[in-house]
């Protein structure tokens, strides 16, 4: 692996250590998975999953502090 890639990897793996979302993985996942259907914008994304994250809806992940 190229150093970049290693630490493009590593990014990724840290940001997502502290909840920040991958648009760019969702994007690739939407395009590659379900064709034709539209994709949210990164704006609605990150919402959708700070919603997800901190709301209080069914998909709320818990948190202790």
């Amino acid at each position: 692996m190229h150093w970049r890639e290693a630490l493009a990897q590593a990014a990724k793996t840290a940001r997502l250590m502290v909840g920040v979302p991958d648009y760019d993985a969702y994007a690739a996942h939407r395009r590659a998975q379900h064709p034709g259907e539209p994709l949210l914008s990164r704006e609605a994304f990150v919402a959708e999953r700070a919603e997800r994250r901190f709301g209080g809806g069914p998909d709320r992940i818990g948190r202790c502090c």
